[in-house]
């Protein structure tokens, strides 16, 4: 399905926060601790793009946003730990983000593991009268804003992340989150 063009007046929603890259087992686990005193956060993955038909790449970066905190976990340095199997497997930690079955999927390649505590953003939004199906057209209906694509393409397995790749990554996960409490509020209201 086509999605509706994005408003380019509408304002860029870029995340301005703190940003922690993990690149370590060690690191991930301290991050994970910090993430399970949420019971919510942002979700997304990044593959390095392939651009030769029936060749695909592994995940290289999983993004988990908090209020005040986005943790890149660059899976080509840390793999799925089991205490990252464990969170992603828990009912009760919620991970929110947008066309998460490709995500799972990937990931799954990884290591495998039952999904847990996953929300689709999309089974919230169908019902609350949104229309839209990526994340660039439900960020510019819901937040009012829009999300640069610029860094999509990038090459996620470099051994540096531009700020341009941070920014990207970490805006991703959060406009996640943003949305989903969004949708509480307006379920409330």
């Amino acid at each position: 399905m086509k999605q509706p063009a994005v408003d380019t007046n509408l304002p860029l929603l870029c995340y301005e926060g703190k940003i922690v890259v993990v690149t370590g087992p060690l690191r991930l686990w301290r991050a994970l601790q910090e993430i399970k005193h949420h019971r919510i956060a942002g979700f997304d993955t990044e593959t390095r793009p392939v651009f030769v038909k029936g060749k695909r790449n592994k995940v290289a970066l999983l993004q988990l946003a908090l209020p005040r905190k986005v943790f890149l976990i660059r899976l080509t340095h840390t793999g799925i730990t089991d205490a990252l199997k464990d969170y992603l497997e828990d009912d009760q930690q919620l991970k929110v983000g947008v066309a998460l079955r490709d995500d799972i999927k990937a990931l799954q390649r990884l290591r495998s593991f039952n999904p847990g505590g996953f929300v689709e953003l999309t089974t919230l939004t169908r019902p609350a009268g949104y229309t839209g199906e990526g994340i660039r057209t439900l960020a510019a209906q819901i937040l009012g804003g829009r999300i640069s694509k610029s860094a999509q393409t990038s090459n996620w397995e470099a051994p540096t992340l531009t700020e341009k790749q941070l920014r990207y990554a970490a805006t991703d996960a959060w406009v996640c989150l943003e949305m989903y409490n969004r949708l509480q509020k307006e379920k409330k209201a």
